[in-house]
């Protein structure tokens, strides 16, 4: 059964196609009795609005695209949801994408919403000076960065790591640790490195603190819970006391082969993890982290990006940069 057109509406409903295009996109210039009756042979007809042919007259449409690390961790969701509560308040739609840490995949996501013409792009991407992100910007698609600071030519919403990684270290040292260990990767990811500088510094004003590093390919459980049993099977004069991983997905699983090996967390490991993600209160031994505002990155992203839309020639890109904080919990708590 075929679609019915506009032209069918206004013919049932006795005007002419362009009262049917007010109704539909100003109805307020519209008199109530004739708006009433076009709506009336709307839901008659079953008509559906063809939104991609309008947004393809205008040249943009109503959709923002955003493009993450991994769906899979809550962070990530939950940045999500506060770019898309702000999206629904003025009648946009967010499309996710999954970048998964993958430049080409990141690039195929990048082509992929430029050709559909959206009205911009939020991203939290691989590299955050990466040249092809102003070039689109240049090209006349807003690009928001989140989670990420832009140097230049962008808007960004960020966490000061480096804050969140000396939080970590401090406390993990106050509370007695004198080997600890960093777990993250890539270290060539912003927020990664900069989480690890962080802890550095602070390792480095304690002349008796050691701190090792072990570098992941991907920041989730499983990769937690084998570094984990790596670090669990070392004699107990030659293992750390203490662990920073750079999420918490990583934690989860590191505290996993802690329980699995026999090891008291926090008695004999100590752990600290970042993002606060609601399952790190709900886990075993519930999860020390460092706090991000991840739905309010969403949210303030977006309004950059609406803010760049609506001001288009006299934007200036702003850098917003939020305060993490430490939030204790049992698997940090016991000074030794």
């Amino acid at each position: 059964m075929a679609t019915p057109s506009i032209k069918e509406v206004a013919q049932r409903a006795g005007v002419s196609v362009g009262t049917v295009s007010n109704v539909l996109n100003r109805p307020w210039i519209v008199a109530a009795t004739t708006r009433q009756r076009v709506q009336d042979s709307i839901q008659a007809l079953g008509f559906v609005r063809n939104e991609a042919a309008r947004h393809l007259r205008a040249g943009r449409s109503r959709t923002v695209g955003l493009i993450v690390f991994d769906v899979a961790n809550p962070f990530f969701t939950a940045i999500a949801e506060g770019a898309e509560a702000l999206a629904y308040a003025h009648d946009t739609m967010v499309m996710l994408c999954n970048s998964k840490t993958d430049r080409v995949r990141e690039g195929h996501h990048l082509d992929q919403l430029e050709q559909q013409r959206v009205l911009g792009i939020l991203i939290t991407p691989f590299d955050s000076n990466d040249p092809r992100l102003t070039a689109i910007v240049d090209r006349g698609t807003p690009v928001v960065l989140v989670d990420r600071t832009a140097e230049s030519g962008l808007c960004s919403v960020s966490v000061d790591d480096q804050l969140g990684g000396r939080l970590a270290g401090k406390h993990l040292i106050e509370t007695g640790h004198r080997r600890i260990a960093f777990i993250g990767g890539p270290f060539g990811v912003q927020q990664v490195a900069d989480r690890m500088a962080g802890i550095t510094a602070v390792v480095e004003q304690a002349s008796d603190v050691e701190l090792e590093y072990h570098e992941v390919d991907v920041m989730g459980v499983t990769e937690g819970r084998v570094i984990g049993e790596q670090l669990a099977a070392l004699p107990k004069k030659s293992r750390p006391t203490a662990a920073f991983l750079a999420n918490d997905l990583l934690a989860l699983g590191f505290l996993q082969a802690m329980a699995a090996a026999g090891l008291r967390v926090p008695d004999d490991m100590a752990i600290v993890g970042y993002d606060d993600i609601d399952f790190a209160r709900a886990a075993a031994v519930p999860l020390s982290s460092v706090r991000q505002p991840a739905e309010l990155l969403g949210r303030s992203a977006m309004e950059l990006l609406q803010e760049e839309v609506e001001a288009a020639d006299s934007h200036r890109h702003r850098q917003v940069i939020f305060q993490p904080d430490l939030i204790v919990r049992a698997s940090s708590a016991v000074n030794r």
